[in-house]
């Protein structure tokens, strides 16, 4: 069994790169389990906090998850052309937690955006990020969701079948990747 993570970097309900990373774990394939992790409960990071109590439960919760998973997906929004603040925030506060997190981990990015270019922005601003953590970047796969409220059910969920099917696809691939290159646990 090949064990993925997708980190949604969005705290809002109805978010949608919460959607597609529930559809990566409905579209994973025989033998690929997904779990959907969020940033809910992480607080700002504060070097003072972080001193005088130590490492967050929350942070220390999603860190449990990362480090006993193959890869991690992170799940990206776009705010602002650039990273989401919350998104980066959490993972500043997990690379605190030790190199185990990240380095040597396997990493892929995919998105979804109301707008006509995905996250192609977010994206390409992770990569400084994911070098300087010396995770395994898997580069085979793009997944970048544009127009995404076009592309939701009723309930919120991503129904669209060609995405659908291109978030299979990525999934396949990048489980393939990810139990290749698995991490010591």
């Amino acid at each position: 069994m090949t064990r993925l993570v997708a980190l949604s970097g969005s705290l809002r309900a109805g978010s949608f790169n919460t959607a597609l990373a529930r559809a990566a774990q409905r579209q994973a394939p025989d033998g690929v389990e997904v779990e959907v992790a969020t940033l809910h409960g992480i607080p700002l990071y504060d070097g003072d906090l972080e001193a005088a109590s130590g490492i967050p439960e929350a942070v220390q919760a999603l860190r449990a998850k990362v480090v006993a998973c193959d890869g991690l997906l992170l799940v990206t929004p776009e705010y602002n052309n650039g990273i989401p603040g919350v998104f980066k925030n959490a993972v500043d506060w997990l690379s605190r937690t030790g190199d185990a997190v990240f380095a040597g981990r396997p990493v892929a990015l995919v998105g979804a955006s109301p707008g006509g270019f995905g996250t192609i922005l977010s994206q390409a601003h992770w990569l400084p990020v994911l070098r300087t953590l010396k995770t395994r970047f898997w580069t085979d796969g793009r997944l970048m969701v544009s127009r995404a409220h076009t592309l939701m059910d009723a309930e919120g969920e991503l129904a669209d079948a060609a995405t659908l099917a291109q978030v299979r696809q990525f999934v396949e691939g990048f489980a393939r990747f990810a139990a290749e290159s698995r991490p010591p646990h």
